[in-house]
């Protein structure tokens, strides 16, 4: 079937890296980080449960982000740039729904030739001097049952479905979205379970038969 707005996670899907867990390395903290992200992805814990937890603990910098954004792209999943460009083409209207933190994913969308508008994650506030402050902990994909809110308000433009590797992701299913599994970073078998349709494939090109 064909879709007119295509959705898509950002950590393990369109990047190689889960990006928290990343912040979490460069301090020293990344074992403790990993557990609780996998927790979190794999729908063993609720999201708002680790979500303050995890950045209280970090506390990323200004320039912790800007490394952030850097490697993002370095990880950039093999066929990502090759599946917008081709969606771009066919006229689909493209938009990344992330738990991620906003202005370490925009220089990755600006790669992949996406406005920042349609670019949904967590801002990151910081003090004048760069140091971490707080998050918008007003957004809803800082909890559990966010991407379902944030593809809610996109399906009136519309059929959609939502391509992701993790719980979080599964949940735009209660939106009434199609979603697709893409495990070709991270296999998750709860994700297998829940998935319409389903790819292990290295490659995000993968997923293109199902969309178009």
């Amino acid at each position: 079937m064909s879709f007119d707005v295509i959705c898509f996670d950002c950590d393990s899907t369109l990047s190689k890296i889960e990006g928290i867990d990343e912040l979490a390395r460069r301090v020293g903290l990344g074992e403790e980080m990993s557990r609780l992200t996998n927790a979190a992805m794999n729908g063993e814990v609720l999201l708002e449960a680790v979500y303050e937890q995890r950045l209280s603990l970090i506390r990323p910098n200004q320039a912790s982000i800007d490394w952030l954004a850097d490697l993002y792209i370095e990880q950039i999943v093999d066929g990502a740039k090759e599946v917008f460009e081709t969606l771009t083409a066919l006229g689909k209207e493209l938009h990344i729904i992330s738990g991620g933190l906003r202005q370490a994913i925009l220089p990755l969308a600006r790669v992949l030739g996406l406005p920042e508008t349609q670019v949904h994650a967590v801002d990151i506030y910081f003090n004048a001097d760069g140091s971490y402050c707080d998050y918008d902990q007003n957004s809803p994909l800082a909890r559990s049952g966010g991407k379902a809110v944030v593809v809610g308000t996109l399906k009136a433009q519309g059929s959609l479905v939502m391509v992701g590797d993790g719980n979080t992701d599964m949940e735009a299913k209660q939106a009434g979205a199609v979603v697709i599994g893409f495990g070709g970073v991270v296999d998750r078998q709860v994700v297998r379970e829940q998935a319409d349709f389903y790819s292990a494939e290295p490659t995000l090109v993968s997923i293109l038969a199902h969309i178009i």
